[in-house]
């Protein structure tokens, strides 16, 4: 007859027992989702529609829980601490890539701290220009620069964030120099845009669409290497004038370093079969975000190749955080 102990004895003998027992059961309570910025923006609708998903799938809530602060870095330092059961998940963005660099002291590793899931979502930027700019492409927004070194301005929404490095990467890339301000959000960065205080900007699609359709400001460029289906008149700037150019603000998620590799295997499956669903992909689509399935070693490497891009651009640009 097999008792509880002769049951329990044969589990511990065989660690895949163990494991395969553990994936079936989890989850067996509520799961937190931390988005490390505040409830209405980007990451956090992003957040949001998945976890509704998640949710479904596999019978417990997917409870979302804001923890702005310090550039994302508040919410991150959060989930780095909490246990690897699990029960904590936690939304990784660009500005994590960004912050290995740009911060002197962190009280995590993007790299070290944290197992891979799946990525969610890329959101391309968009170049945007005053209409007074006589430039109409990216090759003649380039010439303008070359001829008035440090003349042209952009806007950003703050030292550091990928509306600041994406222009950075521009100047760099194209070996210019414009001059950068930066502001507290985009809104009032594309604001002046429109004002034409500032003449440019790197800004996201959700913001600057509507803009460009009212002819407040006009579009050079998408920071993609393809073009957006939602605004596929636009060309990327890669095509337009700077070849091998991309900028992409993207989310993912991860879980703190240590959880369990069944239960990462099973949250990447369940994630990428959210992210694929065809209803999600169609409401991240009017977002102006694309979604794609990814392996947790595929994920992974795409956080490496991230920190290591942006590190480079960083460390031109002269950005810090103290």
């Amino acid at each position: 007859m097999l008792t509880r102990r002769t049951l329990a004895a044969g589990l511990l003998a065989c660690p895949a027992l163990v494991s395969g027992a553990r994936a079936q059961t989890w989850p067996t309570r509520p799961v937190k989702i931390i988005v490390p910025y505040p409830p209405g923006g980007s990451t956090d609708i992003t957040a949001r529609l998945v976890a509704e998903k998640l949710s479904q799938s596999l019978g417990q809530r997917f409870v979302i829980d804001n923890r702005p602060g310090a550039g994302g870095n508040v919410g991150m330092e959060v989930a780095a601490s909490s246990p690897p059961d699990g029960y904590t998940l936690v939304v990784a963005t660009t500005a994590h890539a960004i912050n290995m660099t740009l911060f002197r002291q962190l009280n995590y590793d993007t790299r070290t701290s944290f197992e891979p899931i799946a990525l969610l979502t890329e959101n391309p930027l968009v170049l945007v220009v005053h209409p007074s700019l006589p430039a109409k492409t990216v090759a003649e927004l380039i010439a303008d620069a070359k001829a008035r070194p440090g003349a042209l301005n952009y806007a950003s929404s703050g030292i550091g964030q990928s509306t600041h490095l994406a222009a950075e990467l521009f100047c760099s890339m194209a070996g210019i120099r414009m001059t950068h301000v930066p502001y507290r959000g985009s809104a009032p960065g594309l604001a002046d845009v429109v004002a034409g205080h500032v003449q440019l900007m790197f800004d996201t699609t959700q913001s600057a669409l509507p803009q460009i359709e009212d002819g407040r400001v006009r579009a050079l460029g998408i920071t993609s290497a393809e073009r957006l289906p939602i605004a596929s008149n636009i060309p990327t700037v890669a095509e337009s004038g700077l070849p091998g150019y991309e900028a992409i603000a993207w989310n993912g998620f991860v879980v703190p370093k240590g959880t369990p590799p069944d239960i990462v295997s099973r949250l990447n499956a369940e994630v990428v079969r959210a992210v694929t669903d065809p209803e999600i992909k169609a409401r991240f689509t009017k977002l102006g975000a694309t979604t794609r399935a990814t392996t947790t070693d595929e994920f992974g490497r795409y956080l490496a190749a991230e920190i290591e891009k942006w590190g480079k651009v960083v460390r031109v640009s002269g950005a810090k955080v103290e």
